[in-house]
């Protein structure tokens, strides 16, 4: 039996996530703690008070989904020294998951998710890129509509998220015109995401450029079990292809249902999701329905995932 360790991206965050942690834990305390000096200001503040309005900010966001789910998992060390045989993120979390392999250091994550919120909320200005979720159709059909449509302006698959959901991403009316034009070819719903940019498309070369520029000045170690990245939906281990990775990430689209299904196929049935929410618990769900997938981001659930992994013993 083999397990995972997962980690949230955009879209999980809400006011006083985490609270419940740094109130009972001195390891996530600390990661907050962290946090803070890393960016120069109170992050752990805006994390547990809100407002909501400034912690939905893309530039705020991202550290903050970080903090937490790193959070989690120290939480979590403090209980058990279970070593996963994989670990992974959605998005942004990919950097948590390079957090909790070793291949990159906290305070490290925490300005270079700071610096990529940052590219990505100025990559487009407001109001002229757009997400939707899709709902009940194939990736291939997907794909094709995309394709369709695009023809002078950017529309594409983003997320793969399960085998019923995928998001699509790029120039609003590009959006809304595939968006129509899935409804018509059987989609079961169709859901515009109130989300500040067009993430995962081409419009966010601007932000892949400055994003490489930024990991240019962090140090990247060897990782301590296989990441299964978003771009690949494969095992990398190897410390100098990290950076590339990430970069091609901001304009690639997320293969989740691809990485969980490698996982699954590799023997993992126990999945542990660290981080706000449970966003991923639902998406393994659909994907795979005999999985386990404990969240963690409270005493209850470190509690749970503790005595998962006792079993598994």
């Amino acid at each position: 039996m083999k397990t995972a360790f997962i980690f949230p991206g955009q879209g999980a965050q809400k006011v006083g996530m985490g609270l419940e942690l740094f109130e009972s834990s001195a390891a996530a305390r600390t990661c907050f703690e962290q946090a803070d000096e890393a960016l120069g200001e109170s992050l752990s503040e805006l994390i547990f008070k809100g407002p909501i309005e400034s912690l939905t900010l893309t530039a705020n966001t991202q550290p903050a989904v970080l903090t937490v789910s790193v959070a989690a998992l120290n939480a979590f060390a403090e209980r058990s020294d279970h070593r996963p045989d994989f670990v992974a993120g959605h998005s942004l979390g990919e950097f948590s998951a390079l957090v909790a392999c070793g291949a990159m250091g906290f305070a490290d994550a925490v300005r270079t998710t700071r610096a990529r919120g940052l590219a990505m909320q100025e990559a487009v200005p407001a109001g002229q890129g757009a997400m939707t979720a899709v709902i009940g159709l194939q990736d291939k059909e997907v794909e094709a509509v995309c394709q369709q449509v695009s023809t002078e302006e950017v529309v594409a698959p983003a997320n793969f998220n399960s085998p019923d959901q995928i998001v699509i991403s790029g120039h609003k009316n590009a959006v809304e015109r595939a968006g129509a034009a899935l409804t018509e070819a059987g989609a079961k719903r169709v859901i515009p995401l109130p989300v500040s940019a067009p993430f995962h498309s081409a419009l966010m070369v601007p932000a892949a450029q400055q994003l490489a520029e930024v990991l240019q000045g962090i140090d990247l170690h060897q990782p301590q079990m296989p990441v299964v990245t978003n771009v690949e939906a494969a095992p990398n281990g190897d410390s100098d292809r990290i950076a590339d990775l990430l970069v091609r990430q901001v304009t690639a689209p997320v293969r989740w249902t691809d990485s969980v299904r490698f996982m699954i196929d590799q023997g993992v049935n126990t999945f542990i999701e660290f981080g706000p929410g449970n966003v991923l618990a639902g998406l393994i769900r659909r994907t795979e329905r005999s999985a386990t997938v404990i969240s963690v981001n409270s005493p209850d659930g470190l509690d749970k995932a503790s005595q998962a992994l006792e079993k598994l013993k």
